[in-house]
């Protein structure tokens, strides 16, 4: 992990020798089909659950250990203010968050980290840690998010490529693959963090919003990790991401698109779908099925939207609104207008 002095406020750091360890050898298994068992073992227990939550034209996703253990990977946007994640967490009981991530620090992902910390240690079992790209940004969302976090005594902890997210579960691993150890800053997206979270035969990947440059450095350096059973889309389904040499890669049988129906960006875009349509992946787009949850034993997948509609892409491509909803300006450094960003 890096360290980094965060402005305007105080926020204590951990260094690589720190609270994330490096991997204990996941990346060099030499099979893509590698599975994660108990020390004695054993075929794992229970069930991983993982919850895409319906946050419009941003990103927020829910995973729980066969233990209970959680992990919340962004919030949502900024609008909603965390409204939506965290009523989605009151009506599945969802009281603590073990582990909270930004993927990177645009509005549309971080956008409810600073209510969500507020509700869950004032009226909840509160935050375990924090979890952050190290990409800084000069928004109030982001300074929101920083002031949440110092206002609670929290740690801010910088992940990067080998890093292991500390699962209490024996059964499961997740696998920090992006941003790069070598990375200097700069572009939010090809720094996204990148999670490939495996519970025994069964892997599930996601991306932030890292883009083609960013797809084609995994491809590289963690082809072993990547093929997934499930793979959440890059970057809301726009065009920018989820390549044909990436899909490739990736192999999944089911893709999540997370994003609005009237999604001013065009999202998912229409390149995309055909490219899962072209590879036969099962695809769900929040959207059209709302909620997602996508629940496993280790061996088997199952899905179960809030809404029944066909997970043809080009199905989906043909529900797609002809002309997206008018475009709501977020306030000035919100956003990136560069490749769509939403």
């Amino acid at each position: 992990m890096r360290g980094w002095v965060l402005l305007a406020v105080v926020v204590f750091l951990v260094a690589s020798a720190g609270c994330l360890g490096a991997s204990d050898g996941i990346g060099d298994d030499s099979g893509s089909d590698a599975s994660t068992q108990t020390d004695n073992g054993a075929t794992p227990s229970g069930k991983l659950e993982v919850h895409h939550i319906d946050v419009g034209q941003a990103d927020s996703t829910l995973v729980v250990t066969p233990g209970g253990e959680t992990v919340l990977v962004d919030t949502g946007d900024w609008r909603a203010d965390g409204e939506r994640v965290i009523r989605y967490l009151e009506e599945h009981g969802i009281e603590r968050i073990d582990h909270l991530v930004a993927t990177h620090p645009h509005a549309d992902h971080i956008g409810g980290h600073a209510a969500v910390i507020e509700h869950l240690e004032e009226e909840g079992d509160g935050i375990g840690a924090v979890y952050d790209s190290g990409q800084p940004h000069d928004t109030q969302t982001y300074e929101n998010y920083l002031d949440a976090i110092d206002a609670y005594g929290h740690e801010l902890l910088l992940v990067e490529e080998g890093d292991q997210l500390p699962l209490d579960s024996e059964a499961v691993e997740a696998l920090v693959l992006n941003p790069p150890t070598d990375s200097n800053g700069g572009e939010f997206h090809d720094n996204s963090v990148a999670l490939a979270v495996e519970f025994g035969d069964v892997r599930y990947l996601l991306t932030g919003d890292a883009e083609r440059e960013a797809e084609s450095w995994l491809s590289g350096e963690w082809s072993d990790q990547l093929d997934a059973d499930v793979y959440q889309a890059g970057h809301h389904g726009s065009s920018t991401s989820s390549t044909g040499s990436f899909l490739d890669a990736v192999e999944p049988r089911v893709a999540v698109v997370s994003s609005g129906y009237d999604s001013q960006f065009g999202h998912p875009h229409d390149e995309v779908l055909e490219r899962f349509a072209e590879r036969g992946i099962e695809t769900y787009w929040t959207g059209v099925h709302g909620d997602v949850v996508v629940t496993t034993d280790g061996t088997e997948v199952t899905v179960n939207p809030a809404e029944s509609f066909s997970t043809d892409p080009m199905d989906l491509l043909a529900e797609k609104p002809t002309n997206g909803g008018v475009q709501q300006i977020a306030p000035a450094g919100e956003h990136t207008p560069a490749g769509g960003v939403g």
